[in-house]
C-alpha cells in the first residue's frame, strides 16, 4: 500500500533523520498481537494496529532528535522485547493497547 503505517511512521522519523525498516516478521508479530489483544479486549479491528505502533516506537520518537543518522530495524524479536509481556497482560493490555 502507498500509504501504510509503517510507510507513513517511516516517514515521520525520517524528518528526524532516524531511519526505520520493518521487516515482514516484525509486521506479522505486531498484527498477531494487534490480533491477540483485540480477542481478549474490545476488538476495534485495525485500529488497534495503530496503537500498537504508536506504542511500539514511543521511545523512539521521544528520543529521535538524539538519534540522528542511526538505523533501527523493527523486527519480531524487536516487537517481543517492547512489546510481548505488555500483550500477554490482560489487565494492563485493556488499558494501554
Amino acid at each position: 500500500p502507498d500509504a501504510s503505517l509503517t510507510m507513513q511512521y517511516s516517514a515521520l522519523m525520517q524528518t528526524e533523520e532516524v531511519s526505520i525498516e520493518f521487516t515482514e516478521d516484525g509486521v506479522k508479530r505486531m498484527a498477531d498481537i494487534a490480533w491477540q489483544v483485540n480477542e481478549k479486549t474490545e476488538n476495534i479491528g485495525a485500529r488497534r494496529l495503530h496503537t500498537i505502533i504508536e506504542r511500539l516506537l514511543e521511545d523512539i520518537s521521544f528520543r529521535a532528535p538524539d538519534m540522528s543518522g542511526e538505523s533501527i530495524k523493527i523486527n519480531a524479536e524487536y516487537v517481543n522485547k517492547n512489546l510481548g509481556e505488555l500483550a500477554k497482560d490482560e489487565d494492563l493490555s485493556r488499558y494501554i493497547l
